[in-house]
Formats: C-alpha cells, sequence, structure tokens
C-alpha cells in the first residue's frame, strides 16, 4: 500500500480497493479498502517474531550475553488460539461495516441526523429507525501473562490503522477510514476516563481537537456517548478494542448497571464492533446480565485459559529454546519440557521469564549450562512472589484459584536479578578479565616466536607448508620452547615429514589432471593458478559466459 503523511505529522495508506470473493463485501469501500482474507499460513508468517540469532554470539564474553538474552522476550510464536482470534477479528471488522455503507442513503442520513442532534444538544441518537447496526461483540477473559494484549496487537497491526480515501469507482470521495483503534481503561476505574481517553487517542491520530471541545467539558458519559457515536462515524470506525475492563470499578462509574448499559450502546449506538478485553476479575461485569453477555458473545466467548501441556506448549518452547547463548548448548527434552511447566504451570510470560533467568545464572555464574537442577532453582529462588498463586493452579483447588482474581503474573523484577546475579561475581569477573589479558599476552608472544621459526626453516630450503606443520607439531606439545630449540627439533623431525610428503607428491603426480599438480606446475614456471587452469580450459572466458551472450551481464 502506498504511504501518505498525514497534517499532524501522522502516517496514513492510500486506500486501494481490492475485488471481493464474499458477495455482500462487494461495493462497499471501507471492506474493500482492507487487507484480503489472510489463510492461517499467511497470518502465521505476519505475525511471528523471530528475532535474529547468531551462533557465535555464544562465545561473547558475559557481560555482553547478559544483554543479548533480553531478546527472548522479542519472539512470539504463533498459536493456535491465536489463529483462531484473527480469524474473529477478521470477521469482526467486516461484518461491523456491513450496515456502515458510505454510499448507503440510510446511513448517509445518520451522518446528518447525528451532526444536527449533537448540535441542537439532543444527545439521544437512539431514535434512527433507518439504521440497524450489523456491529458485533466479542469478550476476551484470560489470566495476566498468558498474552492477550501481545496477541491482538500483533494481530490488529496486519491492518493500516488510517486509510485515505479520495476516489471511489469514478467517484469524489474524500475520507479518513480509522479500521482500529484500542484504549485501555483508565486505572481510576471511571467510564467518563475512558471516553476521555478515546477524545485524545483519535486526536493523537488524525489531529483533531475532540478532546478540547468535549473531553474538557464537564460533559457526563450520557452525553459523551453520542458524541463518540458521531466521531466514530466520521473516521469510519472498525473496530474499537478495549483492554483491561477489570479495571472498570461500578462505584467510580455509577454503579454496575451504568456500567452494563455502557457496553450495550457501544455496539447499538455505535453501530461498532466492540472488543472487550480483561482478566477473571472483569467475569462479574460481563455476566451480570444477559443482554451484554448475548452483545459479547456475537463471535463466541473466548475464553483464555493457561496452556495446557501439549502440542501448543512445546511449540512455544521450542520456539524460545534456540535461543540459547549458553557456551554449552542444552537439548530440549522431556524432563525440562515438564520442569518449565511445573514451574510455570503454563503461563506464557511465567515460563519466558523463568529461561531468561535461568540462561542469565549459567552465563554470569561461569557455568554456561542450562540443566534441570539449574531451572528449578531459579524458580525457587526467584519466583517467590507467584508462588502462592501457581501452588494454587497446582493443587486445582478451585477455592484456592478463586482467592487470586486474575491469577497475576507480579512482577519477577528481571533486571533486578540481573543485577544481583552482577554483583556476586563482581570480582571474578575482575579476576578473569586479567587472565585473559595475560592468555592474549601469552598468544602473541606464541605466535611472534611461531612466525620467526617458520621464517628461519624457510631459510633453510624448507617449503613454507612443512615448516609450519613441523612448528604448530612442535609447539603444541610445548609452550616453553626456546626459538633456537624449535628450529633445530623441526630439522630433526625432517625427514618422516619429507618421506610422507614424497609419498603424497607421487599420488598426486599420477593425475596430471589433478588442480594441485596443474597449480604446482605453473609455480614453478612463474605462471598464476588463475592462468594455469585457465590455459587448459577449467576456467572460461567472461565473453563466453551464457548471461553475457544473452546480454543480461
Amino acid at each position: 500500500m502506498n504511504k501518505v503523511m498525514l497534517a499532524n505529522g501522522g502516517e496514513a495508506v492510500k486506500a486501494e480497493y481490492t475485488e471481493q470473493v464474499i458477495s455482500e463485501y462487494s461495493g462497499n469501500p471501507f471492506i474493500e479498502a482492507l487487507p484480503p482474507i489472510f489463510s492461517q499460513d499467511e497470518v502465521v508468517e505476519k505475525i511471528a517474531i523471530y528475532p535474529p540469532y547468531n551462533d557465535k554470539e555464544r562465545e561473547l564474553d558475559k557481560q555482553y550475553k547478559v544483554h543479548i538474552v533480553q531478546r527472548l522476550f522479542q519472539v512470539f510464536q504463533p498459536l493456535m488460539i491465536h489463529l483462531d482470534l484473527e480469524s474473529r477479528i477478521s470477521r469482526i471488522i467486516r461484518q461491523g461495516y456491513l450496515a456502515r455503507n458510505p454510499f448507503d442513503p440510510k446511513y448517509i442520513s445518520t451522518f446528518q441526523e447525528g451532526y444536527d442532534a449533537i448540535q441542537n444538544m439532543n444527545y439521544d441518537l437512539n431514535n434512527n429507525e433507518f439504521f440497524r447496526s450489523t456491529g458485533l461483540g466479542l469478550s476476551i477473559v484470560g489470566i495476566s501473562g498468558i498474552g492477550k494484549t501481545t496477541a491482538i496487537n500483533r494481530i490488529i497491526t496486519m491492518y493500516p490503522q488510517i486509510i485515505v480515501h479520495s476516489k471511489y469507482k469514478e467517484t469524489k470521495f474524500s475520507m479518513y477510514q480509522l479500521t482500529w483503534l484500542k484504549i485501555d481503561c483508565p486505572h481510576d476505574g471511571s467510564l467518563k476516563g475512558l471516553c476521555v481517553d478515546f477524545f485524545l487517542k483519535i486526536d493523537s491520530l488524525l489531529g483533531t481537537d475532540y478532546y478540547k471541545k468535549f473531553g474538557q467539558s464537564r460533559l457526563s458519559v450520557n452525553t459523551m456517548l453520542p458524541v463518540m457515536a458521531q466521531i466514530a462515524k466520521n473516521c469510519g470506525l472498525g473496530v474499537l478494542i478495549i483492554d483491561e475492563i477489570q479495571h472498570l470499578n461500578g462505584a467510580r462509574s455509577g454503579g454496575g448497571d451504568n456500567m452494563l448499559n455502557f457496553f450495550v450502546k457501544l455496539v447499538n449506538t455505535f453501530g461498532v464492533s466492540t472488543i472487550l478485553v480483561g482478566t477473571p476479575k472483569a467475569l462479574s461485569v460481563l455476566q451480570s446480565e444477559f443482554r451484554q453477555a448475548r452483545r459479547g458473545s456475537g463471535q463466541g466467548d473466548m475464553v483464555w485459559d493457561r496452556l495446557k501441556k501439549d502440542q501448543s506448549w512445546e511449540l512455544l518452547l521450542n520456539a524460545i529454546w534456540d535461543y540459547q547463548w549458553t557456551r554449552k548448548t542444552t537439548s530440549l527434552n522431556k524432563e525440562i519440557i515438564d520442569i518449565f511447566y511445573e514451574e510455570s504451570q503454563g503461563i506464557t510470560d511465567i515460563a519466558v521469564k523463568l529461561y531468561a533467568m535461568s540462561q542469565t545464572r549459567a552465563i554470569m555464574t561461569g557455568k554456561e549450562e542450562i540443566t534441570s537442577d539449574l531451572i528449578k532453582a531459579v524458580a525457587h529462588e526467584n519466583l517467590k512472589l507467584v508462588k502462592p498463586m501457581l501452588d494454587a493452579l497446582k493443587s486445582g483447588d478451585i477455592k484456592k484459584i478463586a482467592q487470586y482474581e486474575d491469577v497475576s503474573t507480579i512482577d519477577t523484577d528481571f533486571l533486578g536479578f540481573i543485577e544481583r546475579e552482577r554483583h556476586t561475581i563482581n570480582l571474578e569477573m575482575k579476576i578473569e578479565a586479567l587472565k585473559r589479558t595475560q592468555r592474549k599476552k601469552e598468544q602473541e608472544f606464541k605466535t611472534n616466536k611461531a612466525e620467526e621459526a617458520i621464517l628461519k626453516l624457510i631459510d633453510l630450503n624448507i617449503s613454507p607448508n612443512n615448516a609450519q606443520k613441523l612448528v604448530e607439531k612442535i609447539l603444541k606439545d610445548e609452550n616453553e620452547v626456546e626459538l633456537n630449540e624449535i628450529v633445530v627439533r623441526a630439522i630433526q623431525l625432517i625427514p618422516d615429514s619429507e618421506k610422507k610428503n614424497k609419498k603424497t607428491n607421487k599420488n598426486n603426480k599420477e593425475n596430471k589432471n589433478d588442480i594441485r599438480n596443474i597449480v604446482e606446475e605453473g609455480r614453478i614456471n612463474r605462471v598464476s593458478a588463475y592462468e594455469s587452469l585457465k590455459n587448459i580450459g577449467l576456467i572460461k572466458s567472461y565473453n563466453d559466459d551464457f548471461l553475457s551472450l544473452c546480454g543480461m551481464i
């Protein structure tokens, strides 16, 4: 898609309309401008994140590797639940646009009516007899740390957030289309704060001033809602995603009934598909009244539980296990798979953190190997804050689990863990640095001594290749050898070496086409290896190259 810059400095894409396979999606520019309906393979390719990995990084010093371990948190491995969620979001966006075709006269009339109503301070927009919402609802409930928000963020980025329309089928059509908008519930739990965040997000994306007009005023939630509905129409909003709905507080929002009415009107009044996302704590809001439960089930409720110890769990571990920076690599076996599940109880956030901390511990202590005992020790020492929740999950006791509404992954303080590890081995690292400096000096001295010995042997008419092998053999057996002694020992070893060399040369000369013989003969005659091979036809001329004859190079 062609990108365009907006007046406020934001980025959008220019609308490109595609023919629709599904008949009811045709003739609607909001739908035709969307990306195609993707296959599962395409979805996996688009949402997966596999950061770069270089096996040579395992040889780096520990102070670098503990930084590289952070790369683990970038990995995103698509699972079946992600494919299911993507399909639902794809349907929700398109179905919500069915009744909101900007070229449908009935829908166009709602634009003017909504504008007039707000101008006349009439904030009841529920009386339009021509408009029938096709907006759908979806409620996603899952424990903290399972990856709900991350998955949603990966999926919605498959859609350009802002599409600029200018012309549709030879008809002038100037409009912004906001395919999705995601907002988080404010921590104070108020619905008014949620409405204000809506105005602020729209302003930041489109350069409007809705917050100044409506957010700073003393309008109540009931009067803000129609304004939000009109704004949603003006920008062709496809789906509104409200995350962290467990933060909503009935007392701060005017009571539980008021909250439920608000969610119902989001779909009825906006005509915009709405996705509500929260932890199990939000169930009391979503299930306390049937009509909201019905709205939230437009594409089926999605209860996002912790992973079971099945193929999805193994797929996740295999994805992160490829990122291993210890010098000794450890294979992912059944024992380790079981230990990770036991210590994390299928909560992906804890599993990834535990793997990162285990690698960090192995690297910083110099063990450079991930073992079962190491994983258990790291879990025991650094998952103490979440241990009560994990123990409740292990027990399977509903009463114990119910004590923790969100089964929350309390911050395991990963950076603090690394800092503590650094302090415990600070002296060790300094000593190791001194040792490396000493070894480097010794290696340089050894290299210089070897080079001098080889040069002396070459002066004695010994071939460079033979001289190098002899010197390396002597220094391999013993480092502390004087230069003159190296030369003497090398000369003593020459007879055996020459015998082997003559035998090899005899075998090589039996084959006149042996490249080594051709190059060696050329060297004797002061001809380069390239010319020697070219003279016998093993190197073709550029002018005879197929690509050259075809005019391609």
